[in-house]
């Protein structure tokens, strides 16, 4: 169970698809970095899964890192900034799984969306900039220099986008690969270094 606090993005079934493919994707024992982690659902779901995990965590937004502490627990680490700037540069070349649920709803497409979603969560977990793939630049722009050999970044997006987010962690250097789940309604990208 994951509690959500008020102004937190809440977590959405279809990210049960991108734990599959990380728990798949993870040794053991893992080191697993949960970016965009909102109220830590994805890091708190891998763990679960797996015996052995060193857990981080980072959000931007004050009440997502206090809701994710209380959800993490004991089992990791949440620090709070800018995608990895707070992260100990200690895992700089060792993350085996790194996980960004990043905002990925164009600017210009975020007043469509449902009333639960635009009223109720952060615009900053929600705004992935004029086509949605703003912050997966940043973040595939720095994935390979904290990722362990053979380590992988996940990431969830839009069917329609998920060509162009190949591209973006293809031209990062990593190893961009595309799956989906009807059943769900997910598509994951990842970048395997």
């Amino acid at each position: 169970r994951i509690a959500v606090d008020p102004g937190v993005f809440v977590p959405r079934r279809r990210t049960e698809f991108l734990i599959r493919q990380a728990v798949a994707l993870a040794p053991e024992p893992a080191v697993v970095v949960d970016l965009c982690c909102g109220s830590g659902a994805l890091g708190a779901a891998l763990a679960a899964a797996l015996d052995r995990v060193e857990l981080h965590a980072a959000d931007v937004e004050p009440a997502a890192v206090r809701c994710a502490r209380r959800n993490i627990g004991d089992r990791g680490e949440v620090y709070e900034g800018d995608l990895f700037a707070p992260l100990p540069g200690s895992l700089r070349g060792r993350v085996d799984v790194l996980l960004a649920n990043v905002p990925y709803v164009p600017t210009e497409d975020v007043a469509l969306l449902p009333a639960e979603a635009r009223v109720h969560e952060p615009l900053v977990a929600l705004d992935g900039g004029g086509d949605g793939l703003d912050v997966l630049r940043r973040v595939a722009a720095e994935a390979p220099r904290w990722l362990a050999p053979g380590g992988s970044l996940l990431v969830e997006t839009s069917e329609r986008q998920a060509e162009r987010a190949a591209r973006v962690i293809g031209d990062s250097g990593l190893v961009p690969r595309v799956v989906s789940c009807d059943e769900l309604y997910a598509t994951v990208v990842m970048g395997a270094r």
